[in-house]
């Protein structure tokens, strides 16, 4: 008995490490800083982490079914580029500017979809090809030049809903709650965990896999350029070197949500939310406890890794705690019979 209540216990702590870091990494920078603590830092972090957190919610739902997307910092440039140019050239207002932003973020990611499902390429190599080719994409549109946003824009970033919340954490927390509802509640959302499970038992099972690695993809497309745009919202312009990167942090974000990257396993709330906050949340402890400017860059690359390790660590514990407890009840009715 005893044994098994540790080793539900053990289950239970692997199940919520995203929680337990998030506990740890806040508590450990509020007594390094003890102005980490204050209300207004928790609100810059949250705002910080908006775009970075909208992108990882795109992220989670191809990692669920065993893929990657690398392509979404150079669709977050291309998608702001062209709206940015659109709004520049043509005078557009605000509304049409993010809808031309979302839909050629909806472009690119039906273009990985295509190669994914139809050309039949794997993920990696796929969007690794589109991540280079955007980036040129992005910059023939460009010309390698910043492009201004215009006020209103900038306005939209620095609004508050009723005065009190930002509009950036508003946009990420309704995105995830949105995200929430669609993997929990419909059918495409258990078809998403399903094969990530087992993407040929889901196609023996009759689920079209091509059509929902398909839409894991579009939806990972768009996730990118509403990211690109709310980024866009708060810096105010857009320069040639705008998403580099950020595919790393939205990986990076849900794997310490407890996404796992062998597919299935994770949530948008509050998993992959906690991961997008968490990775924010050390970059500004790193700012407030003074470390060296060119060695966060190293601390945050050793993050990833360990998530990527935590995560495979994690997964092999949690099937041999599984394994221990299906043996535990089956020897348990044995075991009250012999008593009796």
């Amino acid at each position: 008995m005893k044994n098994s209540s540790n080793h539900r216990l053990a289950q239970l702590a692997l199940q919520n490490t995203p929680v337990i870091l998030f506990v740890v990494v806040f508590v450990v920078f509020g007594l390094l800083s003890p102005r980490f603590f204050a209300l207004q830092t928790f609100e810059t972090i949250l705002k910080q982490a908006s775009y970075i957190g909208i992108v990882a919610i795109g992220m989670t739902f191809v990692i669920l079914t065993a893929g990657i997307d690398l392509s979404v910092g150079s669709n977050m440039y291309v998608s702001a580029t062209v709206a940015g140019l659109v709004m520049q050239d043509f005078n557009a207002p605000v509304w049409l500017g993010l809808l031309v932003c979302l839909a050629v973020g909806v472009i690119f990611g039906g273009v990985n979809a295509f190669l994914i499902t139809k050309v039949k390429i794997i993920p990696f190599i796929a969007t690794l090809g589109t991540m280079v080719a955007g980036k040129g994409v992005g910059l023939l549109f460009s010309r390698s030049i910043q492009i201004p946003f215009p006020d209103s824009v900038l306005e939209l970033g620095s609004s508050r809903l009723f005065g009190l919340v930002p509009l950036p954490i508003v946009i990420f927390v309704g995105v995830a709650i949105i995200a929430h509802l669609v993997l929990t509640m419909t059918p495409i959302g258990r078809q998403i965990y399903a094969v990530g499970n087992d993407a040929e038992a889901a196609k023996k099972a009759g689920l079209n896999v091509g059509r929902v690695l398909a839409t894991v993809y579009i939806v990972s497309g768009l996730m990118a350029a509403l990211g690109g745009f709310v980024s866009v919202a708060q810096q105010g312009v857009v320069h040639p070197g705008f998403g580099e990167g950020y595919e790393f942090s939205a990986i990076a974000a849900t794997v310490l949500g407890g996404t796992s990257l062998f597919g299935g396993v994770g949530s948008v709330l509050p998993g992959t939310l906690l991961g997008a906050v968490l990775i924010q949340m050390i970059q500004t402890g790193l700012i407030f406890t003074k470390v060296d400017i060119y060695i966060q860059p190293l601390i945050t690359a050793a993050i990833i890794f360990a998530a990527v390790l935590l995560d495979a660590f994690r997964n092999i514990q949690l099937q041999k705690l599984r394994r221990r407890n299906i043996r535990v009840e089956k020897g348990a009715p044995a075991a009250a019979n012999a008593g009796d």
